[in-house]
């Protein structure tokens, strides 16, 4: 039996209205407190509701409004560098990647790049500020990761993660009803990427009988959520536990050809990475339908048996249909272009890693050319 390994946060909070945890955490332990948040937030009615007593508890707030690139946390760590001893986020994944990366990096002496998985020659010490993560999408599972992923366009064109097992925040804060109001393009293509984490996770050559159960439980989440993510609480709760488990799994059990190919293509152009995935998703399902590895066909076999005993399709034709049809954003219409340049990087860094298979090259390129469109040069 393949070993796991789960690293958690210490807390976390989940329901309806659990954000109101958050004063009385920060009231227990006085410290200097940065809040990493996103406009969206700060000038929505939950905010609105907590920063007069927020406000009093905090030495600063900064707003990420992209992919935290390596300039970006340089300068916030040289902005507060022995000014605070304890990080919140509260935003979607960029936003608590960011936070995560400057709770370490504040902590380190050596620039971003130094640290950054493909391109550093430094390690992590695993010395990290507190970090309390409150997560406003239901996709990337940051609240619950070992990891914290970054984007350099300017330099090497690459998109890496920085990673050490104290990454994981001290305390997590799943509100669903910071969901509310999300734009249907945003909550699909951020769903769809937690779908991806929970399926790469559970095929993982690394998977574990532990990861793998948890894997189907967040599926099987996602499958109830996914009709009715613009709809009410039941369908919120749903997807943000399957986030979370998606979460929990990815950093248990690894990812694979989709997010090996996604993270690459997120370091040449700036399109949603939920929406990268979930394009990149229905090709692979396809190439999976047709795939003879033992392994790979007995766990399908056993998904389609918990998750949809009654459908006589092949499960990866159920998959495909049942996010196509139910889908409140057609994610895979709109018109997603690469050069050939681009698709020659994409094919030479991309990688099978933790896959039960090694992907051959002509395998990715019909995966990307099905995902993107391909710009002739």
């Amino acid at each position: 039996m393949t070993p796991s390994l789960m690293i958690a946060n210490r807390q976390t909070w989940f329901g309806a209205g659990s954000i109101s945890q958050l004063i009385p955490l920060l009231e227990a332990d006085p410290r200097p407190t940065l809040l990493f948040s996103c406009r969206s937030f700060l000038g929505g009615p939950i905010y609105a509701a907590l920063a007069s007593r927020l406000a009093p508890l905090l030495a600063g707030i900064e707003i990420v409004a992209h992919e935290a690139s390596p300039q970006d946390i340089d300068q916030w760590v040289a902005r507060w560098r022995g000014k605070t001893r304890r990080v919140v986020a509260i935003g979607g994944g960029s936003v608590l990647d960011a936070a995560k990366a400057f709770a370490a990096l504040v902590e380190h002496p050596l620039p971003t790049l130094r640290y950054m998985e493909k391109v550093g020659d430094s390690r992590l010490s695993g010395a990290t500020l507190a970090l309390i993560a409150i997560p406003t999408t239901a996709g990337t599972g940051s609240e619950a990761t070992q990891n914290a992923v970054i984007t350099d366009s300017q330099i090497n064109k690459v998109k890496a993660s920085l990673r050490h097992n104290n990454l994981v925040p001290q305390i997590a804060i799943l509100d669903p009803r910071l969901l509310a109001g999300a734009p249907d393009p945003v909550l699909a293509c951020c769903a769809i990427d937690a779908f991806t984490h929970l399926f790469e996770s559970y095929l993982s050559k690394t998977a574990s009988g532990l990861s793998r159960e948890m894997s189907l439980t967040g599926m099987r989440l996602f499958l109830q959520a996914w009709p009715a993510l613009n709809g009410g609480e039941d369908a919120r709760e749903a997807i943000m536990q399957a986030s979370y488990l998606g979460g929990l799994t990815l950093s248990m059990a690894g990812l694979g050809v989709i997010h090996g190919i996604a993270g690459e293509v997120g370091a040449l152009r700036d399109y949603h990475h939920g929406q990268v995935c979930g394009r990149l998703l229905l090709p692979f399902l396809e190439l999976l339908a047709n795939s003879d590895q033992p392994e790979q066909r007995a766990r399908m076999a056993a998904l389609a048996v918990r998750l949809f005993p009654e459908s006589q399709d092949s499960p990866e034709q159920y998959l495909s249909a049942y996010i196509t049809r139910n889908a409140i954003a057609p994610f895979w219409r709109d018109d997603l272009t690469l050069s050939g340049a681009e698709l020659a990087v994409c094919l030479e860094k991309s990688n099978s890693k933790n896959s039960l298979l090694d992907y051959a090259p002509a395998q990715r390129r019909a995966m990307i050319g099905a995902a993107f469109r391909i710009e002739c040069q």
